[in-house]
């Protein structure tokens, strides 16, 4: 058999939503449109180069101009797992079903901060939800004097320590957050994510660095980056790809310290001759924007991720197929901080791309994990239907 496509790139824009899903009133999300609304809010985006790949013929979008020949195939995907966070999303894309949601809280329960303080020897304070920036600003001071953990939560399924690292060695806060990852495995939890948070800087001055690891939950199930691993084809992961996965089909981690650096790695990545999966995940739009509400922040953030797009379009090669998409919504304009339930969308490009491009509306973020293991003739996933019989060659 043929192979169409010798390398896939798969770029996830985190939280990149193009209106709100059929089903958002049940996740509290009614009216949410994150592309729409930030659009809206800038009265319109530049954004030129996505642009003519087709992102307005899914949806209009202000200020980017529907293009008349669109060089990618389009249309947008409704996520079907029970979720509507990071994991969830990610998961689906691989070709999984998410059932039972991640839990979030308010408040971790007693019992769990009690462990953890009795396994670490150090105390916890914070323990409630909070933006990673003010609650060291907050809680700094008294971690440095005491060396009690920061530990908080947030609109996601997240149980975050941060700690400064004159005050905790980075490899005794990546152990601290083993521990934590070890004790939330149980059932009652159902916690996606630990992550270790550090920071450095003085009182009032604080400042996160780039030494963030997250510690997640093992898929439920074998994934398409399982299946090509297996298989002998490379899976190069870009920014917390490798760690959303927990490593499980992945070949070559990169890590990256914000968008500019991923898209900066995403680029050299592709003068690499490999065959199989390259995927990046562009976290700020998500982190920096989505949660904090931050419209024109996230409208920015776009606008330089097309500014770059070309230098990816220019070195793609006649068998690369490139797919960008999201893996839920965090609309800025809309209530509290948490992810919003929409679709997402797809656009995907290939320098043959030719024919009518307008592809059916999606009915799982599965149908690109099935659309990649049956491009490499792997074991296709339990869900999703592929669409690569319809990228016209």
């Amino acid at each position: 058999m043929k192979r169409w496509f010798n390398r896939v790139f798969l770029i996830v824009l985190d939280s990149v939503g193009i209106g709100e899903a059929p089903d958002a009133e049940q996740f509290n999300d009614k009216g949410s449109d994150t592309l729409g609304h930030i659009a809206e809010h800038r009265n319109g985006l530049h954004m030129p180069n996505i642009g003519k790949l087709g992102l307005s013929n899914i949806r209009e979008i202000k200020g980017i101009d529907k293009a008349q020949e669109p060089l990618a195939y389009y249309t947008k995907m409704q996520e079907a797992s029970n979720g509507k966070d990071t994991m969830t999303g990610h998961w689906e894309i691989m070709g999984l079903h998410i059932q039972t949601p991640f839990r979030t809280f308010e408040k971790f329960p007693d019992e769990l901060i009690h462990d953890l303080e009795k396994k670490t020897g150090r105390k916890i304070i914070g323990n409630k939800p909070a933006s990673g920036t003010e609650i060291i600003k907050e809680l700094g001071k008294e971690h440095m004097e005491t060396g009690a953990l920061i530990v908080y939560t947030s609109a996601d399924s997240v149980l975050q320590i941060a700690a400064h690292e004159r005050i905790v060695p980075i490899d005794e806060l990546y152990h601290i957050c083993e521990i934590a990852r070890e004790l939330t495995l149980d059932e009652k939890y159902m916690i996606g994510r630990v992550i270790a948070r550090p920071f450095i800087g003085e009182v009032g001055a604080f400042e996160r660095t780039s030494n963030r690891h997250d510690y997640a939950l093992k898929p439920f199930g074998r994934t398409v980056m399982n299946e090509l691993k297996d298989s002998n084809f490379d899976v190069i992961a870009i920014g917390k790809i490798s760690d959303i996965y927990d490593g499980e089909g992945v070949t070559e981690t990169i890590r990256t310290k914000d968008n500019d650096d991923g898209m900066e790695k995403f680029i050299q990545s592709m003068d690499k001759q490999f065959e199989g999966l390259n995927f990046l995940n562009l976290v700020d739009f998500d982190a920096k924007y989505g949660h904090r509400r931050d419209p024109e922040g996230y409208a920015q953030a776009l606008e330089q991720f097309d500014r770059r797009l070309p230098e990816i379009l220019n070195k793609m090669n006649e068998d690369d197929l490139l797919i960008i998409t999201a893996d839920h919504g965090n609309d800025p304009t809309h209530h509290g901080t948490d992810h919003t339930r929409e679709y997402v969308p797809l656009l995907v490009y290939t320098p043959n791309a030719n024919g009518e491009k307008q592809l059916p509306i999606r009915k799982t973020f599965a149908d690109i994990g099935a659309t990649i293991a049956e491009n490499f003739d792997v074991s296709l996933p339990e869900n999703g239907t592929s669409f690569l019989s319809d990228l016209k060659k």
